[in-house]
This record gives structure tokens, C-alpha cells and sequence, in this order.
């Protein structure tokens, strides 16, 4: 299976969420798009711990971190959805989107378009701040629009109970995994939360 890990803004964790279903699954990782340093891949392989995980190549690496669409423009070159091509691998693969859903690639397309060309199954990052609740929603109505195949919510940070319930409550989705505030981000706390999702979703 392919799974595309998008998020409700830039820092909602995707990448640390990335890494814990990459151990959860024994899968490979892969982020078509990276713009600007530190790269998401790196972190993502000092996070797993399976040394089968393998990190496969960006297809484009920008060198400045705004959206993929002016990123590519500062470094004079043009992104196409036809310019992307899944990894081959005979594990499941992990995709990481850039930004939210709605990044542009260009002046069409969009990351989460990335996801329909490879007819992956979506898994959404929310994280708990002031203002969540709506972009969550707002996320969730454009993905269903999109009739993308969504699996589930990921909450990461600080606890928000009201929050978390009204946002399943609307859109019916079932609670993937709760990613607690962590002060240490390492190995251990990845491989901790990758068994409690096989534990209760795999």
C-alpha cells in the first residue's frame, strides 16, 4: 500500500509521523518534493530504526524553504506533475507532502495532487493549536471534494480532548494515532509510538 501523509499546515508533524508509520510498517519513505534545508529524509532516517526502511531520492530539491511552486521558480525551473515517478519498492511506501494540501507545485497543480497520480490512500497530521479546528475541517472538505481515499486523523502535540472529538465527530473519520507533546524526539520515542499504532490500527 502507499500511504500520503499530508498535514493541515507546514508544522504539523508530518514528518515525525512519517517516520513512526515507516517502523510501524516496515515501509520506505519518499517526499517528492523538498524545498529548502534541513531535509525531511535526513531527519526521517535517523528517526527509524528498521535498517530495511529505505529513503528513496526527492525528485525535486529546492534550495529555498517557501512553497514548492516559488522555490522552483527562484531556482529557475519548472515542476510538472508528469515529472514525478513512484520509487519501485515491494514494501508499502510512505509519502510525505509539502506544507498543507494545498501548496501549489505550480501554477495548476497542487502537492495534493501528488496523491491522486499515485492513488495512495491519505492519512491527515492535525496538530492542536488555536484555529485547528477550521483548518482541519477545511482540509477534510477539500480531500473529500478531491475523492481521495481518507484513511484517518493523526493528532500530534499537547491534548485537546474537545477539540479532537468535535473534529471526529464531523467528519467521521476514525482517530488514527495521539502523538503527545515529546521534549525528545529520538529513535526510541519513534519506535514507542510506531507499537501502539500496530497495536490499534494495524
Amino acid at each position: 500500500m502507499d500511504y500520503f501523509i499530508t498535514g493541515i499546515d507546514t508544522d504539523s508533524g508530518k514528518t515525525l509521523v512519517s517516520a513512526i508509520f515507516c517502523e510501524a510498517l516496515e515501509a520506505d519513505y519518499w517526499k517528492p518534493v523538498q524545498a529548502g534545508a534541513p531535509m525531511d529524509s535526513d531527519t526521517v532516517r535517523t528517526l527509524v530504526s528498521n535498517p530495511k526502511i529505505n529513503i528513496h531520492k526527492e525528485t525535486f530539491f529546492l534550495n529555498t524553504p517557501a512553497s514548492p511552486h516559488a522555490a522552483a521558480k527562484v531556482d529557475g525551473i519548472s515542476i510538472n506533475l508528469s515529472d514525478f515517478h513512484k520509487p519501485k519498492t515491494s514494501r508499502d511506501l510512505i509519502i510525505e507532502g509539502a506544507g498543507g494540501c494545498l501548496v501549489p507545485l505550480n501554477e495548476h497543480d497542487f502537492v495534493i495532487d501528488l496523491a491522486a497520480s499515485f492513488t495512495a490512500d491519505v492519512i491527515l497530521v492535525a496538530d492542536l493549536y488555536l484555529g485547528s479546528i477550521n483548518h482541519t475541517l477545511l482540509t477534510w472538505r477539500e480531500l473529500l471534494a478531491r475523492k481521495l481515499n481518507l484513511k484517518g486523523i493523526v493528532f500530534n502535540g499537547k491534548s485537546n480532548p474537545e477539540s479532537e472529538r468535535i473534529i471526529l465527530h464531523h467528519t467521521g473519520l476514525p482517530c488514527l494515532l495521539r502523538i503527545d507533546y515529546e521534549e525528545k524526539i529520538d529513535k526510541q520515542m519513534v519506535k514507542r509510538y510506531s507499537e501502539l499504532l500496530r497495536s490499534t490500527w494495524l
